[in-house]
């Protein structure tokens, strides 16, 4: 008797209109698209529709995924760091109508469920009204989610960072949330000792309660303690698919362009020598944090590829590492490529979450610099719990900058091949390299819930 075909299976994506999230819901849409059966429609905004280049965005795919898009009804992507509280408010309040309207205009067949951001709440709601699932894609760590779900957990001192007297280390999260190993309450701010800011996170997390499943891009070997935690706690599954990063592209050895010849000038670095260098897209660093970051990569001495977007800030970095054959600085780069190149040895980076999955994955030891959100979480998982990375934000001055003689220090502490203490490190990030490889390989925890999840909301 032939196999039974799989069922179809239509899944509408929605994710948060942030750049990390996007790429996030892009990589997981990549994911579920590869099975049989799965067809996924991704609504955007209009203006994320141009941004991402849509339909080319997902070439491989063809017509498993579609791209449709509402009005710009949310302020522009364009400096909506200006204002992050008024941006989430937009989100949460001005998307669902005219998302509804576009789900009564979809081809069929109806969606078997709607996969969204956990920074997009009002679906739950929309689910709800129409009897339509709705699974839960949560992007940050599943540490930063246990902490963000359990927030009441947390004596009141914690969103000013202050301390309860009756535990013995009254700054370690671990002793109110499970999994939380190693988190304190400075690194929460200064996202969550904003109140108003707060409010609209625990908001999200409280509608989870509400969803069908939840969906970490992280991967169970990564984060056992965290996701084992909330596997208890949780009221619906839990799958982890990750690590959700391109690595499908990545595996097809696709030609990328190599406009700027970053590629080619890896490739004539001796294996490890290269500090690749790129702290986010959304938020920055401070301008005097920038002028430090420069000057200590100039004292360091380290081979360097370095992105910036910002021409002034290229202009700026030039000045003030003054050798031009430090290294190289560049607009774009094709990140997770670069990562896995030979010859980088070390990943300077704010430790958003799609950068250090693609860290983890590639096996690079991490300089950490978080600046707000989940960041500060990551950093500490990185520098005390992997063990995988060294932590600049605690070196910080008074006024909040780490300074260049930290900053020159911790390159080099980062990039000697010939330290117990990098060699350790580098044996752990290797060790996490394996265990991401073989979790997304067939047989894999991440590729076992990744068909668990698809057998869910087919039937």
């Amino acid at each position: 008797m032939g196999s039974m075909a799989a069922p179809p299976c239509h899944l509408v994506a929605v994710p948060y209109p942030g750049r990390g999230h996007v790429n996030a819901m892009l990589n997981l849409c990549r994911l579920l698209a590869a099975r049989d059966g799965v067809t996924i429609t991704v609504v955007v905004t209009e203006e994320w529709l141009g941004l991402l280049g849509a339909p080319a965005a997902l070439p491989d795919l063809g017509p498993r995924l579609r791209f449709e898009a509402i009005p710009n009804v949310i302020p522009s992507e364009h400096g909506r760091a200006n204002d992050m509280v008024g941006f989430l408010e937009s989100v949460y309040t001005k998307m669902a109508a005219p998302f509804e309207r576009l789900l009564d205009r979809l081809a069929p067949p109806a969606p078997a469920a709607i996969v969204a951001d956990v920074f997009v709440p009002w679906t739950v709601g929309v689910g709800a009204r129409r009897g339509v699932p709705v699974c839960i894609m949560c992007p940050i760590s599943a540490t930063m989610f246990a902490v963000q779900y359990n927030f009441h957990l947390l004596p009141p001192a914690a969103a000013g960072g202050g301390a309860s007297p009756d535990v013995a280390d009254p700054c370690l999260i671990e002793n109110y949330i499970p999994g939380t190993k190693s988190i304190r309450f400075a690194d929460l701010a200064p996202t969550h000792t904003n109140a108003i800011l707060l409010d609209k996170i625990l908001e999200a997390h409280s509608s989870v309660k509400k969803a069908q499943c939840v969906i970490f891009t992280s991967f169970q070997e990564l984060e056992s303690d965290a996701m084992d935690a909330l596997r208890q706690n949780l009221p619906c599954p839990v799958y982890t698919v990750g690590p959700c990063i391109p690595f499908m592209a990545l595996q097809e050895h696709k030609a990328n362009p190599d406009a700027d010849g970053y590629m080619a000038w890896l490739d004539a670095q001796p294996a490890g020598s290269v500090l690749y260098i790129s702290l986010g897209s959304f938020l920055s660093v401070s301008a005097a944090q920038f002028d430090e970051i420069a000057a200590g990569l100039a004292e360091s001495k380290a081979r360097f590829l370095w992105v910036l977007r910002d021409a002034d800030a290229c202009s700026r970095a030039r000045v003030l590492i003054r050798d031009p054959a430090a290294g190289r600085i560049v607009p774009w780069t094709d990140q997770l490529r670069v990562l896995c190149h030979p010859s980088v040895g070390g990943f300077f980076t704010h430790c958003g979450m799609n950068s250090t999955l693609e860290a983890v994955y590639a096996g690079v030891p991490m300089l950490t610099l978080p600046i707000a959100f989940d960041q500060p979480t990551n950093s500490r998982l990185v520098a005390e719990v992997w063990k995988t990375g060294v932590g600049l934000r605690d070196m910080a001055r008074a006024d909040g900058v780490v300074g260049r003689e930290e900053i020159a220090a911790a390159v080099e502490r980062l990039m000697r091949p010939d330290t117990a203490e990098v060699e350790d490190m580098r044996k752990r990030a290797a060790l996490l390299k394996d265990a991401a490889r073989a979790a997304s390989e067939e047989g894999g925890s991440s590729w076992k819930d990744v068909t668990t999840f698809v057998n869910f909301v087919s039937h």
